[in-house]
């Protein structure tokens, strides 16, 4: 039996790359890609930790990752909530103060507010299990009021007749490649994403709407060969790591050595800085970026429409877009000024 403490130095064994790694007993280290390395690190996952004890008949969203803290994306109470968000992960860093300022614009949701940060494509899972996820041995259910996620994809759904009303887009963010402090592995740009030497950790297509934008760019920067090499030969051979919680997963990975570059949003990449992590990132121009417009909208049937309409509203006040602004947000055109 591994003791916590010594499950935890191991687990850092596996993930470490560096001169720490050249300690520990080659029996200990995984062997191969990238992408092998992560699924010898998964394999030592807790058995408790897989759901095997969780005896609820429906279980909607299945989101237990291996070995991420996956319920750092589900906030505030179940208790009577009086507004349910789905919010796009991306900006999870945002949603605490913008949640603080919103319950003092209306201390009527004070305290009363619960909110996700997943996927915006799990999200939507999510949905169509009607509001039932489950991580590990838990499962529960909420209906949100309102979906946040990028525009396009907002207005669509509501001409599926999944989300109700007005879409309200509020700003927009621009991509950029994220990577270890230092820049070890000398990413210069997008084309240096397709090298065969550099370890890269890439939003799933699957249910990461980042991805299709990612892929855009890199047919800009480098036609559909580049797109190829790092979304399909990099995945084949264990380069690319593919994520399931990018906004968790790309900075953490990097840091612990899975990893040489990853491309996210530029707030991401912000937020890890300012916290003082070791995390930077280098600029994609204009020619090769894509930019998301960042938009939210009621959900059809929420539980609560009064407050999901006080939420829309306050997503364009002076001060949520100042809380955005703070990470490398841009105010969308029709967001107040």
């Amino acid at each position: 039996m591994i003791r916590p403490l010594a499950s935890g130095l191991l687990l850092g064994a596996l993930l470490c790359s560096g001169p720490a790694a050249a300690q520990t007993p080659p029996s200990t280290l995984p062997q191969g890609s990238p992408a092998a390395r992560l699924a010898a690190l998964e394999a030592l996952y807790p058995p408790w930790q897989r759901g095997e004890n969780n005896d609820a008949p429906r279980r909607g969203l299945e989101f237990t990752v291996p070995p991420a803290d996956v319920l750092a994306d589900f906030h505030g109470s179940l208790d009577d909530p009086a507004l349910v968000l789905y919010a796009s992960g991306n900006y999870f860093f945002a949603m605490a103060p913008l949640v603080q300022a919103f319950g003092a614009a209306h201390p009527e949701y004070r305290g009363r507010l619960y909110y996700e940060t997943l996927p915006p494509g799990l999200l939507l899972k999510q949905m169509e299990a009607g509001g039932t996820v489950t991580s590990g041995n838990m499962t529960w259910t909420v209906k949100p009021d309102v979906y946040m996620a990028e525009q396009r994809a907002s207005e669509a759904l509501v001409r599926q007749g999944r989300l109700a009303g007005e879409v309200v887009p509020f700003v927009t963010n621009d991509l950029t490649i994220m990577v270890p402090a230092g820049n070890p592995a000398g990413v210069k740009g997008l084309q240096d994403l397709g090298r065969p030497d550099i370890a890269l950790v890439m939003p799933n297509p699957a249910w990461e709407g980042v991805a299709q934008q990612i892929r855009a760019s890199l047919a800009k920067a480098g036609g559909e060969a580049l797109a190829s090499a790092v979304y399909d030969a990099k995945v084949k051979d264990g380069t690319t790591i593919l994520t399931r919680i990018h906004h968790r997963q790309t900075p953490l990975f990097l840091m612990q050595g899975l990893g040489q570059a990853g491309v996210t949003w530029t707030s991401e990449a912000l937020f890890q800085e300012q916290a003082g992590h070791p995390i930077s990132h280098v600029a994609i121009p204009p020619e090769q970026n894509t930019r998301a417009v960042y938009s939210a909208a009621m959900v059809a049937g929420a539980p609560h429409p009064e407050a999901a309409r006080a939420w829309l509203g306050f997503l364009r006040s002076e001060a949520a877009l100042r809380i955005f602004e703070r990470y490398g947000f841009r105010r969308h055109a029709d967001a107040a000024r």
